[in-house]
């Protein structure tokens, strides 16, 4: 057997040897499929890490998108590491997807990055007294294509490989987790690993990982320059020469030139190594810049780059900031169009049409200045439910478009309904606009306002068309508009603001007391202070909303719990025949049951039938008192909503069986029911929901809450 770099796995960590010495192997002969096994070398170790490092957050899906990006796994690496990560995950999923053409000196970088991060993980997770020795990379080892001409996998090729080793790897995690031990030895185990990383992470210490400014540019930049659709061996020529320089000679050679379609610059590259910071860059690339703009008329965008951080500055309008990728042609040719086209937005007329009352306007206004007057690229609205926060960033997005600032515009909501009812309202406004919905549609470049879930674009980030772009690059939108733009919003989907480089506009009815600190900062807004606030009490001063009339209903157990001795006979009978009530060590009946023991359940059929009968009676009425408005009832699990259906069912028979309706995420055609709801006089009319209208829904023909939960979170409350 030929020696290999990654000897060093073949003890503890076998399971990763295979995949990583076939990265070595095809690095020269074949580097798509180098691509290929190197991602899965980075997916194997990504799950052994969730699996046996606690300090790990599982983040919302278990694909290898989110579990690299989830905050918990950024901050375990060090920082050249993630470096290798997210390309190893970038040309991985290119590869797979599309057909872009790697080249041998792509697969050794991969190969190097898969050394780098497989060697990282044995020196901090082996549990052994001896010194490991893990022998320098040597290049020597990876074999030499003979025939120039050998042909490597294609796309297509690899994704059905992807398929038949995901099934072989899904089988043998199924097969380990049945051989498990039990959870006094998965325990045992936990403890000793953390306890070995926090030992070898002090004796590691020293361990550096650093590439050289010419390593940088094909490992790092030259990817990312190809995701944004330009060829970095093509017209993009590096070192391209310049005069004018302050120093003696007078010259320099810019690291990269993009041109554009007329022969004119568009944007200069600065690249320096990993190991130093992008900013000791900064004055060299604004140098170049100078000089490109005397050559040739035309100032250019300006890049510096390390290859992990990338800061894009254009100086004719706004400061320096950070980016995950460069922008296409003609994204950089309409960010020097707008040098020109850009119009004011402080002062210009705002669409009566669609928003004519004066906080709208005002909130309006502030969003302006805050984009012209004082150059910022995030704002924040709060604004009571009713009050019109749709309306309000239509009436924003018409305003921009108009005068030149956004071309394309993403709106993000964490539900399907409120993305729905988004894209209905705009389409009613804004008519002539294009639209898509990307949970339902499918994107075809053309739309003008794209609308998704938080889930939907997190899934469709990673894209790769088949010529190695990107789907949706980093500057693909101008302005990202954040439904509902709170705590857990930022927590969860963090990466697409990160990733995306465009104006953000947030949108809340939570009052600005109660929105979490890390939202603020996600719009550069200090702690309480959003960019305009037009809350409840004012909305109701001015006449424009009712205020909320509490009604408590009058449910002893529930609040108070039960006594067993205060009971009459035939409700002892009945505490008698609950299974719960019992001990579950002594097999005795408890005396008493508390309130919030009891609310685990909330199952008593005489709970839920007082429940809805005091709403019948008292809830408000419409067509003259005679029928119950549109209700939604805030259930505390789906047992629990079907189970107060079921009730609603036998005590009101009458109503067929279409008056009250579960609305979940367990439930068939669930947009439909909704779809149904938002109907003035078309059932149902209770909608019982779990978790899924949580968020606001709407329609502005509801009239009853029913809070059948405790609801400890003043932001779900409001």
């Amino acid at each position: 057997m030929p020696k290999s770099n990654f000897d060093f796995l073949k003890d503890q960590w076998n399971f990763l040897f295979d995949d990583a010495q076939q990265a070595e192997h095809n690095a020269f002969i074949a580097p798509r499929t180098s691509a290929f096994y190197a991602r899965r070398v980075l997916e194997k170790i990504a799950d052994w890490l969730y699996t046996h490092d606690r300090s790990l957050r599982t983040p919302y899906k278990d694909n290898l998108g989110a579990l690299i990006h989830e905050t918990t796994f950024q901050k375990l690496l060090p920082t050249a590491l993630y470096r290798s990560v997210k390309l190893l995950h970038r040309i991985g999923n290119q590869a797979v997807h599309s057909d872009v053409q790697l080249k041998g000196m792509d697969g050794l970088q991969l190969t190097r990055a898969v050394y780098d991060l497989t060697g990282w993980l044995v020196r901090i997770y082996t549990s052994s007294d001896q010194p490991l020795v893990i022998a320098q990379f040597q290049v020597t080892l990876l074999p030499k294509p003979e025939d120039k001409a050998a042909k490597d996998q294609t796309a297509k090729q690899l994704n059905a490989l992807q398929q038949e080793m995901q099934s072989r790897d899904d089988a043998i995690k199924q097969a380990n987790q049945q051989l498990a031990d039990n959870e006094a030895e998965i325990e045992r185990l936990l403890v000793q690993i953390e306890a070995v990383k926090k030992a070898n992470i002090e004796r590691f210490a020293d361990v550096k990982y650093d590439t050289s400014e010419a390593e940088t540019r094909v490992l790092y930049i030259d990817v990312l320059l190809r995701e944004a659709g330009w060829d970095p061996q093509g017209e993009n020529v590096p070192e391209y020469p310049v005069t004018g320089m302050p120093s003696e000679s007078g010259e320099g050679f810019v690291d990269y030139v993009l041109w554009g379609k007329d022969g004119l610059p568009l944007a200069v590259i600065e690249a320096k190594r990993t190991s130093k910071s992008p900013e000791v860059g900064k004055q060299q690339a604004r140098l170049y810049a100078d000089c490109i703009e005397a050559m040739h008329g035309r100032r250019p965008v300006i890049y510096y780059t390390n290859g992990y951080e990338t800061w894009l500055w254009d100086d004719s309008f706004y400061p320096p900031r950070e980016v995950q990728g460069f922008a296409t042609r003609d994204e950089l040719q309409l960010m020097i169009n707008r040098r020109q086209s850009r119009k004011d937005i402080e002062k210009a007329p705002i669409n009566k049409d669609i928003t004519e009352r004066y906080y709208q306007e005002e909130a309006i206004r502030r969003v302006g200045e805050r984009f012209q007057k004082e150059c910022s690229r995030a704002a924040l609205l709060v604004m009571a439910t009713g009050t019109g926060k749709t309306r309000v960033s239509i009436s924003t997005v018409e305003l921009l478009m108009r005068q030149n600032w956004v071309k394309r515009v993403l709106f993000l909501a964490d539900r399907t309904a409120l993305v729905r009812q988004a894209k209905n309202a705009f389409t009613a406004h804004l008519p002539n606009v294009s639209t898509v919905n990307l949970v339902s549609e499918k994107e075809d470049d053309k739309s003008r306002i794209v609308f998704s879930t938080y889930h939907t674009m997190m899934n469709l980030i990673d894209d790769a068309r088949a010529e190695g772009t990107r789907r949706f690059g980093t500057n693909y939108f101008d302005l990202i508009i954040i439904d509902e733009a709170h705590r857990s919003v930022y927590q969860k989907f963090g990466a697409i603001f990160g990733y995306f480089d465009s104006l953000l506009l947030g949108l809340t009815a939570t009052p600005r007391a109660e929105v979490d600190k890390n939202t603020y900062n996600l719009f550069n807004l200090e702690d309480h202070v959003p960019t305009y606030a037009y809350e409840l009490d004012k909305a109701v001063a001015d006449g424009y909303l009712r205020p909320p009339k509490a009604v408590s209903v009058p449910l002893r157990f529930p609040r108070e719990g039960i006594k067993y001795a205060d009971l009459s006979d035939e409700e002892k009978e009945a505490y008698e025949a609950e299974e719960n009530f019992y001990d579950e060590q002594t097999g005795q009946l408890k005396p008493e049951i508390d309130a919030a023991a009891l609310n685990q359940w909330l199952f008593n059929k005489d709970t839920v039938n007082k429940a809805l009968a005091y709403l019948m009676e008292r809830g408000l009425k419409i067509e003259g008192g005679d029928k119950l408005g549109k209700t939604i009832i805030f259930a505390k699990n789906q047992k629990h909503a079907e189970f107060i259906v079921k009730q609603f069912d036998i005590n009101y028979p009458w109503l067929a069986g279409s008056f009250c309706r579960v609305i979940s995420h367990n439930v068939n055609y669930a947009q439909s029911l909704i779809d149904d709801f938002t109907v003035a006089k078309k059932d149902p009319f209770i909608a019982v929901s779990v978790d899924m209208l949580d968020t606001g829904i709407d329609v502005p023909e509801i009239v009853n809450l029913v809070f059948f939960k405790r609801v400890r979170s003043k932001v779900k409350f409001w």
